[in-house]
Protein backbone atom coordinates (compact mmCIF):
# COMPACT_ATOMS: atom_id res chain seq x y z
CA UNK A 1 0.00 0.00 0.00
CA UNK A 2 1.71 2.96 -1.21
CA UNK A 3 0.46 6.72 0.45
CA UNK A 4 0.21 9.55 -2.07
CA UNK A 5 1.26 11.77 0.71
CA UNK A 6 4.11 10.16 1.75
CA UNK A 7 5.26 10.23 -2.35
CA UNK A 8 4.71 13.39 -2.92
CA UNK A 9 6.64 14.92 0.66
CA UNK A 10 9.63 12.33 -0.66
CA UNK A 11 9.74 13.63 -4.18
CA UNK A 12 9.34 17.27 -2.53
CA UNK A 13 12.41 17.11 -0.21
CA UNK A 14 14.57 14.08 -1.38
CA UNK A 15 13.25 13.87 -5.01
CA UNK A 16 16.86 14.66 -6.25
CA UNK A 17 18.23 11.71 -5.16
CA UNK A 18 15.06 9.89 -5.96
CA UNK A 19 13.90 8.67 -2.74
CA UNK A 20 10.17 8.56 -4.04
CA UNK A 21 10.92 6.41 -6.91
CA UNK A 22 12.14 4.04 -4.43
CA UNK A 23 9.26 4.34 -2.25
CA UNK A 24 7.32 3.55 -5.69
CA UNK A 25 8.86 1.57 -7.37
CA UNK A 26 11.68 -0.46 -5.08
CA UNK A 27 15.05 -0.73 -5.31
CA UNK A 28 15.38 -2.15 -8.82
CA UNK A 29 13.78 1.18 -10.74
CA UNK A 30 16.55 1.98 -13.33
CA UNK A 31 15.17 5.62 -13.10
CA UNK A 32 15.29 5.79 -9.33
CA UNK A 33 19.07 4.41 -9.51
CA UNK A 34 19.84 7.63 -12.21
CA UNK A 35 18.56 9.78 -9.64
CA UNK A 36 21.65 10.13 -6.97
CA UNK A 37 24.18 10.71 -9.72
CA UNK A 38 23.67 14.29 -10.98
CA UNK A 39 22.54 15.27 -7.92
CA UNK A 40 25.86 14.35 -6.21
CA UNK A 41 28.41 15.38 -9.53
CA UNK A 42 26.80 19.12 -9.00
CA UNK A 43 26.94 19.00 -5.04
CA UNK A 44 30.65 18.02 -5.88
CA UNK A 45 31.09 20.81 -8.35
CA UNK A 46 29.16 23.29 -5.70
CA UNK A 47 32.01 22.06 -3.28
CA UNK A 48 34.80 23.08 -5.05
CA UNK A 49 32.96 26.88 -5.62
CA UNK A 50 33.20 27.14 -2.27
CA UNK A 51 36.96 26.05 -1.98
CA UNK A 52 37.90 28.22 -5.25
CA UNK A 53 35.80 30.77 -5.15
CA UNK A 54 32.83 32.05 -7.20
CA UNK A 55 35.54 31.92 -10.33
CA UNK A 56 35.72 27.88 -9.97
CA UNK A 57 35.08 26.29 -13.34
CA UNK A 58 32.50 24.06 -11.82
CA UNK A 59 30.28 26.73 -11.17
CA UNK A 60 29.19 26.89 -14.71
CA UNK A 61 27.73 23.49 -14.38
CA UNK A 62 27.41 22.80 -10.76
CA UNK A 63 24.86 25.16 -10.41
CA UNK A 64 22.74 24.92 -13.25
CA UNK A 65 22.61 20.85 -13.12
CA UNK A 66 21.26 20.85 -9.65
CA UNK A 67 19.15 23.55 -10.06
CA UNK A 68 17.60 20.96 -12.15
CA UNK A 69 17.38 18.35 -10.05
CA UNK A 70 15.65 20.05 -7.62
CA UNK A 71 12.93 21.78 -10.47
CA UNK A 72 12.59 17.98 -11.56
CA UNK A 73 11.82 16.96 -8.18
CA UNK A 74 9.27 19.84 -7.32
CA UNK A 75 7.93 19.00 -10.69
CA UNK A 76 7.43 15.10 -9.55
CA UNK A 77 5.65 15.87 -5.99
CA UNK A 78 3.09 18.21 -7.96
CA UNK A 79 2.32 15.73 -10.40
CA UNK A 80 2.45 13.50 -7.52
CA UNK A 81 0.00 15.51 -5.39
CA UNK A 82 -2.31 16.41 -8.08
CA UNK A 83 -2.86 12.50 -9.20
CA UNK A 84 -6.58 11.91 -8.53
CA UNK A 85 -7.03 9.43 -5.73
CA UNK A 86 -8.93 7.15 -8.54
CA UNK A 87 -5.84 6.72 -10.64
CA UNK A 88 -3.40 6.58 -8.03
CA UNK A 89 -5.37 3.63 -5.90
CA UNK A 90 -6.23 1.76 -9.48
CA UNK A 91 -2.02 1.80 -9.78
CA UNK A 92 -0.69 1.31 -6.28
CA UNK A 93 -3.45 -0.04 -4.37
CA UNK A 94 -5.24 -2.34 -6.51
CA UNK A 95 -8.42 -3.51 -4.63
CA UNK A 96 -8.19 -0.47 -1.94
CA UNK A 97 -8.92 2.97 -1.63
CA UNK A 98 -7.65 5.38 0.30
CA UNK A 99 -7.70 9.30 0.91
CA UNK A 100 -5.01 11.08 0.58
CA UNK A 101 -6.63 14.34 2.04
CA UNK A 102 -4.82 17.67 2.43
CA UNK A 103 -0.98 16.27 2.51
CA UNK A 104 -0.51 15.79 -1.11
CA UNK A 105 -1.67 19.00 -2.61
CA UNK A 106 0.48 20.94 0.57
CA UNK A 107 2.89 18.87 -1.25
CA UNK A 108 2.09 20.39 -4.90
CA UNK A 109 2.07 23.54 -3.30
CA UNK A 110 5.43 24.21 -1.77
CA UNK A 111 6.60 22.25 -4.83
CA UNK A 112 5.23 24.73 -7.21
CA UNK A 113 6.95 27.38 -4.79
CA UNK A 114 10.27 25.72 -4.39
CA UNK A 115 10.16 24.70 -7.67
CA UNK A 116 9.28 27.83 -10.00
CA UNK A 117 12.08 29.51 -7.44
CA UNK A 118 14.55 26.75 -8.56
CA UNK A 119 13.94 26.91 -12.12
CA UNK A 120 13.98 30.72 -12.38
CA UNK A 121 17.24 30.70 -10.20
CA UNK A 122 18.54 28.43 -12.96
CA UNK A 123 17.34 30.42 -15.54
CA UNK A 124 19.33 33.97 -14.39
CA UNK A 125 22.11 32.28 -13.59
CA UNK A 126 22.66 30.25 -16.41
CA UNK A 127 21.69 32.93 -18.76
CA UNK A 128 24.56 35.48 -16.87
CA UNK A 129 27.09 33.36 -16.63
CA UNK A 130 26.77 32.82 -20.58
CA UNK A 131 26.67 36.44 -21.45
CA UNK A 132 30.14 36.69 -18.86
CA UNK A 133 32.20 33.62 -20.44
CA UNK A 134 31.21 35.23 -23.95
CA UNK A 135 32.63 38.80 -23.60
Amino acid sequence: MKRKGIAAWLALLLGSVGAHRFYLYGWSDRWALLHPWPTLLALIGLRQVETQGTDAPALTWAFPLFGLMVAMACLHAILIGLTPDEKWNARFNAGQTLDSRWGPVLAAVFGLLLGGAALMATIAFTAQRYFELTQ
